[in-house]
Order: C-alpha cells, then structure tokens, then sequence
C-alpha cells in the first residue's frame, strides 16, 4: 500500500484537476461575440453576464508574468516579482520588529504577576482594534506611506507574540524555576536558560500566526496606500479591468502565504524536535 503522504499528495493533484476542469467548462467565452468591444469581450459580451477567465487563460497569462517577473517599465507596470519583494520588505520589517518589542515584554508579562494585572487591560483594548484603523493615524504622524504600511504590520504582528510568550513563559513549571533559583541564576540568566529553551515551541507557534495576519494585512494597507506592493497590484490590475492578472496575483498571494507559513512550520517543529 502507498504510503499516506503519497496518497495524500495524489488525492490532492485529483481535486486540483477536477477543480480546473469544472472551472474550465463553467467558464468559456460566448460563441457570438463577433462585433463586441475588448470591453464587452472581458465581462462576457454585451448581452451576457460576466464572466471570470477560464483557467487555460489564467495560467497562460501567468506564464507570461512569470518569464519575467523583475521588468520595471514605469510606477505603474512593474513585474510580479518587484510587487512581491516590496510587500515581503514591509512584512518582514514589520514583522521583526514585532519580535523585538512583544517576546520581551511577554517574558515580563509571563514572569511578573504584577505586570501582567498592569499590562493586561492595555493589550485587552488595544489588541481587537482592526490594524487599519491605525492606517489614517499612522499617515497623519509619519507622513510616509512605506513607514505607515510597516506600522501596520507591526501593530497587527505584536499581539499574537506577545500572548503566546507570556502564555508559554507562565506554563513554564515552577519547580524548573526554583531549581535555577537554588543554584543562584540571576533573573536574566533564569529566563534565557530555563524559561526560554521551555517557552520556545509556544514562542514560535505565535510568531506563526503572526507572519499569517501580517501577510494578510499587508495587501489591504496596499490598496489604500498605493505605489508599489502585491495588494497595490491587485487593486491597479482590477482598475484596468485584467481579471486574469487580478485572479494570478490572488493565486501568487496564496502561494507566498503558504510558504512564509511553512517556513515557520517548519522552525516550530525543530524547536519542538529540541526541546
């Protein structure tokens, strides 16, 4: 019998084809569409409902994108591989620098009852604001729309950081604790070789989920930012009315999600391995 993972993969490549093929048949051209516009051609003729693009079009199309994805021909027709190297920029930035501010203060949070009474009704309202909100402000104060689209992803990566070090670092068992205590570590010494080598595995689950909300969040602050990025590009190719380029660049968003996901999977499962 074959193993799962190559039944799994193979059960996979049949709902992706059947998937493609009903999308295929449910999405041809009209036949009469001699004397129409390119206009009315796209949105199915002039007498038809609209219609997206078949897959066939979509993966010719994204062939083409992708045989040169770095071209620069101006601010706005810019290759699909400089749209997703901008957006990647202002993630990981932000994403980074999430890091530095929320496994710091979740250690503190974890560690310190009293922190986490002081602390806690800061982060229960901060934390459900929606991160674009934040965008008008961040506008107004940093007048620079690359800083305010890394704000963004800061303030939408800090709080699941955050949560989870503080949840990781307050499971941590306290006979763990006394032990380091009876042989006289210091407070630093006690967090960096007890509590974060016990922490770790949920540490990274919540850098995990942050890198997935900040993937997402950035193609929303794109299209209200503008200039250059994959959300920016979706919303320009939608404005010129290119169904394919917007339904390649929503296959591209996934794609790169999945592998900013797996990446951190991946670190998740080492960490797990050591611990």
């Amino acid at each position: 019998m074959l193993p799962l993972q190559v039944r799994s993969a193979l059960l996979s490549l049949v709902i992706l084809v059947l998937a493609l093929g009903v999308w295929e048949a449910l999405n041809q051209p009209p036949e009469a569409s001699e004397g129409l516009s390119e206009f009315e051609l796209l949105m199915g003729g002039a007498d038809q409902e609209a219609r997206v693009p078949p897959p066939s079009d979509v993966l010719s199309h994204a062939w083409a994108e992708l045989s040169n994805p770095f071209y620069d021909a101006g601010p706005n027709d810019k290759g699909i591989g400089i749209q997703l190297a901008y957006s990647l920029y202002r993630v990981l930035t932000g994403f980074f620098a999430a890091a530095l501010v929320a496994i710091p203060l979740g250690f503190l949070v974890g560690m310190s009852p009293l922190m986490y009474r002081a602390l806690n009704p800061f982060i229960q309202v901060l934390r459900p604001i929606s991160p674009l909100a934040w965008m008008p402000l961040a506008l107004f104060v940093i007048k620079d729309s690359e800083q305010s689209a890394i704000f963004v992803i800061f303030i939408c990566s800090i709080w699941p950081m955050l949560i989870n070090t503080a949840f990781g670092v307050a499971g941590v068992r306290r006979d763990w604790v006394r032990v380091a205590q009876t042989h006289e570590l210091g407070a630093l010494k006690t967090a960096y070789k007890v509590i974060l080598p016990a922490a770790a595995p949920t540490i990274v689950t919540g850098m995990r989920i942050s890198i997935g909300i900040a993937w997402l969040v950035i193609v929303a602050a794109e299209m209200l930012v503008g200039g250059t990025g994959i959300g920016y590009y979706v919303w320009n190719e939608w404005n010129n009315l290119d169904l394919n380029s917007v339904i390649f660049s929503i296959l591209m968003i996934g794609i790169v999600g999945m592998v900013l996901d797996l990446i951190l999977g991946r670190v998740e499962r080492l960490v797990q391995y050591q611990e």
